[in-house]
Parts: C-alpha cells; sequence; structure tokens
C-alpha cells in the first residue's frame, strides 16, 4: 500500500547528469549541449551526437531488440506493451523517425546507450529510514537546528562506486509495491526471500515520495530512467534495528547513513531523500 498523492516535482531537472560529459562505460564523449539549447523546442542545427547501443545487451531476455531490426518496429511505445510498462510518468512522449525522444531534452549522445528499454526505464527505489538514537535508545538530535537526525540504508553502487538508495527495475507485469520489497531484499539484505520482520515492515503503509523522470548518467536522447520512490520509515526503531544489513547482487557496501546537506549520493536521488526530510522535519 502506498499513501501520499501531494508529490512535489523534482524542478530544474537539465540533464545536468548526463551531459556534457562521456557515457558511462564507453569512451564516447556526448556532443556538448548548453543549459538553453537543452529542450527540443529550442532549435539546435548543429546538434548532431553519436549514436550509442551498447554491445552488452545483445541477446539479453531483459532487454529489448536492436535498433533497426523488425522486431524493434514492433515496439509499442506510450502504452503497455506485451506486459512492458512503455508509458512514462511524463505524459505521452514524442516518437520522432521510429524513435522515443527524451521528454526532459537533449543529452548530447543518441541510442539507448547502456539501457535495457527504448523509451522509460522503470525503477522502484525504496527509502528505508530510521531515527539516529544514543546507546539509550534517545533520539540524536543537531546541536545546531534542534531537529533529529534521520538515517538511510544507503549502498555503494559497484558500477561508478557512488552511494545510493537500494533500488532497481521493475521486472515486466511485476508491481511496483513487489518491485520495492525484493530490490531492498536483495541489495541491502543480500537474500532472495525476505526474512518475517522484514515482509512485516513492508507491510506497512510507504510514503509516496517521488515519482518521474530521473537525471540519470545512463541517459540518452532515447532511453531514460523513470522511478517511483516510496519512504518507508521506522519511528519507533522496533523494525530496521533488527535488519542484518549485507551488501548483495549489485551493491559493493550498504550501511546505515546519516543524512544532511552534506550527503552525496547519485542521480537525483539527494532531491528525493531531502523531501523525506521535509516531510519528516528532520535535520538537514
Amino acid at each position: 500500500m502506498l499513501r501520499g498523492s501531494n508529490i512535489r516535482t523534482i524542478t530544474e531537472i537539465l540533464n545536468k547528469k548526463c551531459r556534457n560529459c562521456k557515457y558511462p562505460g564507453s569512451e564516447i564523449t556526448r556532443f556538448p549541449v548548453d543549459d538553453n539549447v537543452v529542450s527540443w523546442d529550442h532549435e539546435s542545427p548543429e546538434y548532431k551526437p553519436e549514436f550509442y547501443e551498447s554491445q552488452v545487451l545483445q541477446g539479453k531476455p531483459w532487454a529489448d531488440p536492436k535498433y533497426g531490426s523488425e522486431e524493434f518496429l514492433k515496439i509499442k511505445f506510450n502504452e503497455v506493451d506485451n506486459g512492458v510498462n512503455r508509458v512514462s510518468y511524463m505524459g505521452n512522449y514524442r516518437i520522432v523517425e521510429n524513435l522515443p525522444q527524451n521528454p526532459i531534452g537533449r543529452t548530447g549522445i543518441y541510442g539507448r546507450g547502456i539501457l535495457g528499454r527504448w523509451g522509460p526505464n522503470h525503477a522502484a527505489d525504496p527509502i528505508v529510514t530510521q531515527w539516529k538514537r544514543d546507546d539509550n535508545g534517545d533520539v540524536v538530535k543537531d546541536s545546531s537546528t534542534g531537529r533529529p537526525l534521520l538515517q538511510m540504508c544507503a549502498i555503494l553502487r559497484r558500477d561508478c562506486a557512488e552511494w545510493a538508495i537500494p533500488g532497481g527495475m521493475v521486472d515486466p507485469g511485476e508491481k511496483v509495491s513487489v518491485t520495492l520489497k525484493r530490490e531492498f531484499t536483495e541489495e541491502a539484505l543480500n537474500c532472495g526471500k525476505a526474512p518475517e520482520e522484514v515482509e512485516k515492515f513492508f507491510q506497512q503503509d510507504g510514503e509516496e515520495v517521488y515519482r518521474g523522470y530521473v537525471d540519470d548518467p545512463r541517459n540518452t536522447d532515447n532511453a531514460w530512467m523513470e522511478t517511483l520512490a516510496v519512504n518507508f520509515h521506522d519511528d519507533t526503531g522496533d523494525f530496521v534495528g533488527g535488519f542484518k544489513l549485507e551488501a548483495g547482487d549489485d551493491a559493493a557496501r550498504v550501511k546505515w547513513a546519516d543524512i544532511s546537506e552534506k550527503l552525496t549520493l547519485y542521480a537525483s536521488h539527494i532531491q528525493m531523500i531531502k523531501e523525506v526530510v521535509d516531510r519528516l522535519q528532520a535535520h538537514w
């Protein structure tokens, strides 16, 4: 169950993390894109990005067909296509020369890069939080703001060595609520089946924090990340204190990270965490 429909939009997304740099896992440098020509509404006749589609994707059962193939031309964008959700949280996206167009704008590279799906690639991010407590079990408060200190369960991603929310991709036909629990179990607990206490914890109503586009380094002009982020907060500490954190799957490390303005996270994750901080009136 998810609650909360008054979702604050992450504003001023200008593809900052997927512009003017090399594409992850390649030697391809993105075509330069200034802030004032990110939007497709602004003409940029000199814009000539390189095409890139990672060979890693070829033959993978979870990946879409190769660009230009007969199967690629059968993809039904802006709808649920044979169980694959190709509907964007951002609304209908344009199809230009048979390719879906990034709803935010130019990224300096076209193709799908290393992303499995053309168009939106749907993920789910479980933001599991607790109050930081001292040895007596009392909630620790910041000396300057007087607000309680919040902690989040964070993983260190193997692919880029950045701390992140332990989320992952939504499988075809899978409910997002199932993805949230599955990804936390795999990434932060390193087990295939959620322990009983984890099952019980994720049965509580989570607070929906954000749904929409993610400024992700893997985004291209034709493939991009979108997510549904949900906060599961343990106000008493009775649940998560018993979790045996162990890095698994794509995580190199896992820890309870203290949340403040000094925290650095992957992609747009820090904006999602700031939303949780504001809602819980925690220290920032």
